[in-house]
């Protein structure tokens, strides 16, 4: 007698099996479940010493703490390498300061420099670090003319210190946040047209000529944009992004964060436990001449019309889900093209010459620095951080605000933040119009030339747009 066999039996288990291993395959490849972005946030206090260099040497130095400085980043996680954004209570970081920067950061944090990110919130009443132009300077015997190295060298250990000991409780993001809201009476184009189309009157930040001060506000970006990670209803970060030159009066040696850190200190009071991070937009252009007589009692009244546009935006805010595979992350190296106006042994000769102005020395050495960073084929990385629908820029230079409207008209349906002031070594970047205008800004103190607005909209076009 043959035993009682049942041909379903086997088929019935191989089929069970296919579907609990099809079951584990599916959510291994779910980062919401198994991989869940993750951030870490840091700072740090940078508040200078008294007798410290402020504004790259050109302005009197510290002579007292109006108010602390800090450093303030965010390590996004489990999307590839470690994504790092730094922003620095200084007027800038730039050539060698930012190579040595994300170096560092890449080392201790287990990423590449290319996935790092500096950012200035260009405060003029604070230093600025350029240590590749600091060798040039030191080379003919100016020390400590720019800044202070070893408070420097003191504030990137701290500072990536604290990155490196946040990776230790990292947090868990499950929506992203977007709000925007216009800032009152505070940003107005710098640039005044005549009625031969060329710059009539510079307005800079600040103003108490009649003219500029009736001037319409000209072409701004009214909007501060807040974007915030949350993980399910808990506010986790906040970052910020406004264009505008922040300082409502400076070079007096008073040490300050100015109003852009004032209003960041505002809105942090009512966000309990959640660090705000801001960042200064494209607004090498803009600034606060129409609304600030340069009077020290409106730097905290400019300061609350941002942060109440801060609090309207964060009231308005719009929440989405958030998780690894929302994240992308794009870098595009230029080398952007040299003003014509640099020459080398113009500017060997300045930075040589004992009989010279210290502040014209100094400005030599950063623009012969910048000569030859560029001539040798050093690039600048653009780069571009996705998150869902959100869309960070981070670009050089001062950078005229034209740039941001642009890139905003690139991905209309998107929240588009930049952040500018990254290098600064270009100094400022104009429009190719704006070059032909005159002005201050595209001077001699813009180490670009007119083709610059070809090269970085080509570079916009390829950076802004959907995840590949």
């Amino acid at each position: 007698m043959q035993p009682f066999r049942n041909h379903s039996v086997l088929p019935l288990c191989v089929f069970l099996f296919s579907v609990l291993m099809l079951n584990v395959s599916l959510q291994a490849e779910e980062p919401s479940q198994t991989n869940p972005l993750q951030i870490a946030t840091f700072q740090c206090d940078i508040t200078p010493p008294i007798g410290s260099p402020l504004c790259y040497g050109h302005v009197s130095p510290a002579k007292e703490i109006v108010d602390p400085l800090s450093a303030r980043g965010i390590i996004f996680l489990n999307a590839g390498k470690p994504i790092v954004l730094l922003a620095l209570d200084w007027v800038g970081a730039n050539n060698g300061t930012q190579d040595v920067w994300k170096e560092r950061l890449a080392s201790a944090l287990e990423t590449t420099m290319d996935r790092c990110t500096i950012h200035c919130l260009h405060q003029h009443d604070t230093p600025g670090v350029d240590i590749s132009t600091n060798d040039l300077l030191e080379q003919n015997g100016l020390k400590e003319v720019m800044y202070d190295t070893a408070y420097v060298e003191d504030v990137m250990q701290r500072t990536i210190a604290a990155a490196k000991e946040s990776l230790s409780h990292p947090q868990s993001v499950t929506h992203v946040g977007t709000g925007k809201a216009k800032v009152a009476q505070f940003a107005s184009n710098r640039r005044i047209l005549g009625t031969d189309g060329k710059v009539k009157i510079v307005r800079f930040s600040s103003s108490r000529n009649p003219a500029a001060i009736a001037a319409p506000e000209g072409t701004i970006d009214p909007y501060v944009r807040v974007l915030s990670l949350w993980n399910k209803d808990e506010p986790l970060v906040v970052l910020s992004y406004y264009a505008t030159h922040p300082q409502s009066y400076y070079g007096k040696g008073g040490v300050s964060c100015d109003t852009v850190g004032l209003a960041r200190a505002i809105h942090e009071k009512q966000t309990p436990g959640t660090l705000h991070i801001h960042f200064n937009g494209a607004g090498g252009n803009i600034g606060a001449g129409k609304y600030n007589n340069g009077a020290p009692k409106n730097r905290p009244l400019l300061a609350q019309r941002l942060a109440d546009g801060m609090k309207q935006a964060w009231d308005s805010t719009k929440k989405s889900p958030l998780t690894a595979n929302d994240v992308d992350w794009k870098v595009k190296p230029v080398l952007l093209p040299l003003r014509d106006t640099l020459d080398e042994a113009t500017l060997t000769g300045i930075l040589q010459n004992p009989r010279a102005k210290l502040t014209d020395r100094i400005r030599a050495a950063r623009d012969l620095n910048y000569l030859q960073r560029t001539t040798a084929g050093k690039t600048i990385d653009l780069t571009r951080l996705q998150l869902g629908s959100a869309q960070i820029i981070h670009m050089p230079g001062e950078l005229f605000v034209e740039y941001q409207l642009a890139a905003q008209k690139l991905a209309p349906n998107d929240f588009i933040c930049m952040a500018a002031y990254g290098d600064q070594g270009p100094g400022y970047i104009g429009t190719t119009i704006a070059y032909s205008q005159g002005g201050y800004e595209t001077g001699r103190v813009s180490r670009t030339a007119p083709e610059v607005e070809a090269t970085l909209m080509l570079a916009l076009k390829e950076l802004v747009g959907t995840k590949d």
